[in-house]
């Protein structure tokens, strides 16, 4: 992983970079306790523990970075970079005997959505924000607008939410049109001012447009003017009917439950269609490719399963099989929990990391930290063993 991110690195005059084994530490340990940039540069001041898994001999009392040297590292070695961490955790289960090879032969797959950090979208929100940002970097090229609706936005933002909580819903609409309207006239005086606009300001006009024209019924809508990329995805669940982010592909050992494969999915993928990749990525990880694997109705179609593995959906008939192979029809359930721990132990229930690549990489460090956990818990488990067998040996 060192040579890895070395190659990343421009050597150039200044001050040198940190050390990569310090940068890897705070980031397996960032995941494995669910904790921000900034909590994880504090733990390291605190806890002896976390400064030897960042390659310290001696305790130091002073942080080891400013946090901001995280995001800049994360986005200097990339989602190709960050692949490493999970190779890694891998790689280190295996070495230490807690992964087995046999246990490559059978694998569960399943995909689930990562949101993005956003406010939940409206058409009332989306004009009133954006009329905002177009404000705001008008001021900042010196445009002297006609008018920038900043009163008047704000107060009928205001009416509309009050209107549509009384379910006055003629009134709210008539409220929404004209936070429209005032869109539409910022834009247009932005666009007559300026001939040639910068790159920011052209890519503002463009959202703004798709903003303005989109409907109930369009396809690529936006949600977000900061993160243009984020999707509206339904999976049928009673207490949440839509979320919004992208789809990740997970696939974990049927056995014990270890993370060999994660994949942040944009343009809301059929999940069959993701089935190959996934199977693939897990090959490009381990070194092995599976045998079976154990997949939901989402997966329906053998035009989109790989030749080579056996695909066993969960409604298939039992009553032709073998205890044996029901068991492990059974098994299939088990990557439920293990999504439900990776959202809410481990940093992938909220995505603050910007764009498609900041998708990638959170997917990516979020399975990385959910082993590197395991890892921690069966290294204590090995511990307390040996102190109990050694304590009653003396007895």
């Amino acid at each position: 992983m060192r040579k890895n991110s070395e190659n990343t690195t421009q050597r150039k005059p200044g001050r040198p970079g940190l050390r990569i084994r310090l940068l890897v530490g705070l980031h397996y340990l960032k995941h494995a306790y669910n904790v921000s940039d900034e909590k994880v540069v504090e733990g390291y001041l605190e806890n002896p523990y976390w400064q030897y898994v960042c390659g310290n001999e001696y305790f130091e009392h002073d942080f080891p970075c400013d946090p901001t040297s995280l995001v800049k590292w994360r986005k200097r070695i990339g989602s190709d970079g960050v692949d490493k961490f999970l190779e890694e955790t891998i790689f280190l289960g295996q070495r230490e005997g807690q992964i087995k090879d046999p246990e490559f032969r059978r694998v569960n797959v399943d995909t689930t959505v990562q949101e993005k950090a956003i406010t939940f979208p409206t058409d009332a929100k989306l004009y009133h924000r954006m009329r905002q940002v177009l404000v705001k970097e008008a001021s900042k090229e010196n445009i002297q607008l006609r008018q920038s609706y900043k009163r008047k936005s704000k107060l009928a933002f205001i009416k509309q939410g009050r209107y549509f909580h009384a379910k006055q819903s003629k009134r709210a609409n008539k409220e929404t049109k004209r936070l429209k309207t005032y869109l539409g006239s910022v834009k247009r005086d932005i666009e007559r001012k300026v001939e040639n606009p910068n790159e920011r300001l052209k890519s503002l006009l463009e959202i703004s447009e798709r903003i303005l024209t989109q409907s109930k019924n369009s396809k690529n809508k936006i949600y977000s003017i900061h993160a243009p990329e984020v999707e509206c995805i339904s999976k049928g669940k009673s207490h949440k009917r839509y979320e919004f982010g992208c789809k990740v592909s997970l696939v974990t050992t049927s056995k014990s439950n270890w993370i060999v494969g994660v994949q942040a999915l944009h343009d809301n993928p059929y999940d069959g269609h993701t089935l190959k990749d996934a199977i693939n990525q897990m090959e490009k990880i381990v070194g092995l490719r599976p045998k079976e694997v154990y997949v939901d109705l989402g997966y329906k179609g053998k035009d989109h399963h790989p030749e080579d593995v056996q695909v066993h959906l969960s409604n298939k008939s039992r009553k032709k099989i073998t205890r044996w192979e029901r068991m492990w029809m059974n098994r299939r359930s088990a990557i439920e929990p293990v999504i439900s721990h990776l959202k809410q132990d481990h940093n992938m229930i909220r995505n603050f990391l910007k764009g498609k690549e900041g998708d990638r990489i959170n997917a990516i460090l979020s399975a990385a930290g959910f082993n590197f956990s395991k890892l921690i818990r069966a290294f204590f488990c090995y511990f307390e063993n040996l102190i109990s067998s050694s304590f009653l040996f003396s007895i």
